[in-house]
């Protein structure tokens, strides 16, 4: 640069960049990055497969509602994860020369939406997920009568919408998503924070997160109580609550993966809302909960294409050879889960449907 562009104005990118930062392996970070990338898009998209396959296959004959959802949200994971990603290999491969390629700060803004979106809206649809399926448990007549698929869809649509709009909030509030201190991604302001409305972000975002994960965590806890109550009051129905039970194993490993992941960043970010940043130690592990949280998006595809009829059986079988226990009748997996959890509410709703289904079977 020539001596004369000291005295032009600042741009807006030279605002945004952090007076310090917290150094990152360039190879390394590249690495990580495209290896990330790779393996998230290639897992989302098999699961996107599994998952629409099943659902074109299956709508007509059943309620789709947790399919729907589960289709929504590995979708989500998809996108974020693309978008993110390959923002993330760009910046790297620039050298994170923010200066240059940012001076309007609208690729900042941009990654800085979409972190948000991608970080709220799976959390929200896996807590839509977890009330669905809670309803159909406890409330079976209510759920079959009630809520049909135009619900679920306002559901949502709703769950969507509204994370779309958080991340927007800043642009609207006239606020500009700020390059972090390792200047390798955008988000809230987390370093210098000045007023009440850098808290307020920050607090929104966490309060939101943690707030799905602990509707997640309660109507799961309410759904297995209750399916437990019922299988040692009665054994009517039993392979109907095993399709029960398989979508709620679904669910749990959602919520858990969600947990591991995210509460991390969560709770980072409520930590420096409330109490502000120590800065070296703000940077490494904010740095650090951010890279875990990625893994979220990998892990969500794994439980659809992991929990089916093969690997369920291979898993059954290995189980009992190594315990030399019978935990379980084979016929539990008689289906895969996704195919069970949507077979049941037919089960359950209509037993007329049940006996013209067999009919038609044999």
């Amino acid at each position: 640069m020539s001596m004369n562009s000291s005295k032009e104005p600042a741009s807006p990118a030279t605002e945004l960049l952090s007076n310090a930062t917290c150094q990152t392996e360039k190879g390394l970070s590249v690495s990580f990055s495209i290896i990330f990338m790779t393996v998230g898009i290639l897992s989302n998209s098999l699961a996107i497969a599994i998952l629409m396959k099943a659902y074109q296959r299956f709508r007509q004959k059943y309620k789709s509602s947790f399919l729907l959802l589960a289709s929504t949200l590995v979708i989500t994971d998809f996108f974020g994860h693309l978008i993110n990603g390959a923002i993330a290999v760009f910046v790297y491969a620039s050298n994170k020369d923010w200066i240059r390629f940012n001076q309007s700060n609208v690729l900042c803004s941009i990654f800085g939406i979409c972190m948000v979106f991608s970080g709220l809206c799976p959390l929200f649809l896996g807590s839509v997920m977890a009330i669905e399926r809670c309803i159909g448990v406890t409330k079976p007549i209510f759920h079959s009568t009630k809520i049909t698929s135009k619900h679920v869809k306002m559901m949502l649509s709703g769950a969507c919408f509204f994370a779309v709009f958080v991340a927007l909030l800043p642009i609207l509030g006239h606020r500009d998503y700020k390059i972090q201190a390792s200047r390798t991604w955008c988000f809230y302001q987390t370093d210098h924070i000045t007023d009440w409305e850098d808290r307020f972000y920050l607090l929104l975002f966490s309060f939101l997160g943690l707030l799905a994960l602990s509707i997640s965590f309660f109507c799961n806890a309410i759904t297995g109580i209750s399916l437990l109550k019922v299988k040692f009051k009665s054994q009517q129905h039993r392979q109907g609550r095993s399709h029960h039970f398989e979508m709620v194993i679904q669910l749990l490993a959602i919520m858990c993966v969600s947990c591991v992941c995210w509460s991390p960043f969560l709770v980072t970010m409520a930590t420096i809302g409330i109490n502000g940043p120590d800065y070296l130690d703000a940077c490494e592990t904010t740095l650090f909960t951010l890279r875990m949280a990625t893994w979220n998006q990998i892990l969500d595809p794994w439980v659809y294409i992991l929990l089916r009829k093969a690997v369920l059986k291979n898993l059954y079988k290995l189980t009992r050879r190594c315990c030399g226990v019978h935990i379980i009748s084979l016929h539990v997996w008689e289906l895969s889960s996704i195919k069970n959890s949507l077979k049941v509410a037919a089960i359950s709703e209509s037993p007329v449907t049940e006996k013209v289904t067999q009919q038609t079977t044999t």
